[in-house]
Parts: C-alpha cells; structure tokens; sequence
C-alpha cells in the first residue's frame, strides 16, 4: 500500500471506495480501513466515506450541503467496511441521500446527506476570529508529543498537520480551563483539485480534535488515566469550495456538559478568514 511511506497516500486508498455490480433498491461500496493501535475505526473516516459514497448516487450538478449521522457501534479497524447509499428524494433542487456503513451484516455509522444545485441568493458570514495564534507561530511556541495518549496513533503517521493555537491537550491543559480553543489544519502534501475530495477530506478532518473543547474546560488532558470518550453523533454543514491542503482554522467551543455527554460545535475558516463550514458533535465522556 502506497501509505507504508506517505500517511497522506494511506487516506486517500482509505477514501477511495468500490463500487460493485450488484444493486437492489440501494448503491453498494465497499472501502479498507486505516489500521488504528487501539483496533477501533477512526470516526473521520467512515464520516468521508459515506459521504463519497453518497455523491456518487448524484449528477455532477450535485453538492453536499449538510450531514448528520450517528455513530452506532465501535468498529473493527483491521476490516473493511461495506457502504449502502438509499436513493431517498431527487427534487429539482435538492437530493437526499442515506449511508449506512455496515461491518459483518451490522449498521457501525448511519448518516443522511442533502445535496443541492447551488443557485445564487443571499450571502452573509460570521467573522473569523482575529486574536489567534498562527500555525507557524503556534508550531514555534508549543512541543507537542510523538503519540496521542487515548487513541495511541502516532501523530507523525496522521495524514492532516494539527497545530493548537493554545497549546494541545495530549498531556496536560495549558493556561486557562476554558470550554473553547482553535486549532490550525491542513493536509500534510497536496491532493488535487478535485472539489469532491476535499469535500470528504474536510469531513474526514473536522472529527479531529472537536471533542476536546469538553475536556479543556475541565483540565482534563487525554493522558488522564481512565478517560473514555467516544463520539456519539456528528453533523455537519458545507458553506462554500474549500481546499483541505492549505491552513484551515478550527474554531471550536462546548456550550454544555452533562450526565456523562458533551457538546462541541465548530467553526471552518480559511486562513483569509472564508467560513467554509459547520460542525456540531456530542460525545460521551467518563472521567474516573
């Protein structure tokens, strides 16, 4: 496999699902998954995968504009996975998509899309936030550890740069204990140009790090012995073109924690400050 030696390369063959001839009233795929120390698929990526799966059911004049999934069960990241995209709704302008991802016969994710013929209308944004760090001023300030110490995947082997502006929370919580951090990401070469991709790449990206605006509003760094976190739904809503190969800012708060679930919800901006999308996750959490 090309990502023994290119971790962006490994992505790319994990987003890269097959289509198969047989087709009831559903489009089958099936896709690999990335290899993970602690066994468990990474949520980013059956989130990119059934998006792609998804947009493969529609015409080209066809683009995701929202998703809202839940992740049902764990799955198992030394197999495949096999996709299936239900037809919903074709309107004149908008399409309805349901993925489920399936291992061993099981639902593990279950997601629907809405996907639309973009028309010209109104246009507004909410403002990138200005006070932040930058990446290459964050990377200058901050050490950061070789391995993230829940899911143990070695940081050098991620296909996506993260850089905390406040200082990551793999060993311990920086400065003030506050519901709310940003965080600069890019993918670690270039992709291409296919909008499509970078589409489910951003999705792929966007499951990265928004859980932990729970823990560091409560000094809690990964590497607290008995942490368990897992996410619980994810939903996500695409604004305008984006390109995941170049600095991206994640702005990132939880609004509520409580009897054992938090919520974050975030922010995309381009580094010139275009929001590019929205993303709202629920986790659950238990802390020893």
């Amino acid at each position: 496999m090309r990502g023994e030696t290119d971790p962006v390369a490994e992505m790319l063959d994990v987003l890269d699902i097959s289509s198969g001839d047989a087709r009831t009233t559903e489009d089958i795929f099936t896709g690999i998954s990335h290899p993970m120390p602690t066994g468990r698929i990474f949520g980013g990526q059956v989130l990119a995968q059934a998006i792609i799966a998804a947009d493969r059911t529609t015409g080209d004049d066809r683009v995701p504009h929202s998703m809202h999934g839940y992740f049902l069960r764990p799955g198992d990241a030394t197999r495949g996975v096999t996709l299936s995209v239900d037809r919903i709704h074709d309107g004149r302008s908008f399409s309805t998509r349901r993925t489920q991802v399936y291992q061993d016969g099981v639902p593990i994710f279950s997601m629907i899309a809405s996907f639309e013929h973009e028309d010209a209308g109104l246009d507004h944004q909410s403002r990138m936030p200005e006070d932040v760090l930058g990446p290459e001023e964050a990377l200058a300030r901050w050490e950061t550890t070789r391995r993230h110490p829940l899911s143990q995947r070695l940081l050098d082997r991620n296909p996506i740069e993260v850089v905390h502006a406040e200082g990551a929370i793999y060993d311990a919580v920086h400065g003030e204990h506050v519901p709310a951090q940003n965080v600069w990401m890019r993918a670690k070469r270039p992709i291409g140009s296919d909008p499509a991709l970078h589409r489910a790449v951003l999705a792929y990206m966007s499951d990265l790090t928004i859980q932990e605006p729970v823990l560091r509003g409560h000094g809690i760094a990964w590497s607290q012995p008995g942490l368990k976190v897992a996410s619980l739904d994810h939903a996500m809503w695409w604004h305008r073109p984006v390109r995941v190969d170049e600095w991206l800012l994640y702005v990132q708060n939880s609004p509520s924690a409580r009897a054992g679930r938090g919520l974050s919800s975030g922010r995309i901006f381009t580094r010139e400050g275009e929001l590019v999308a929205s993303v709202g996750q629920e986790i659950m959490v238990r802390v020893p």
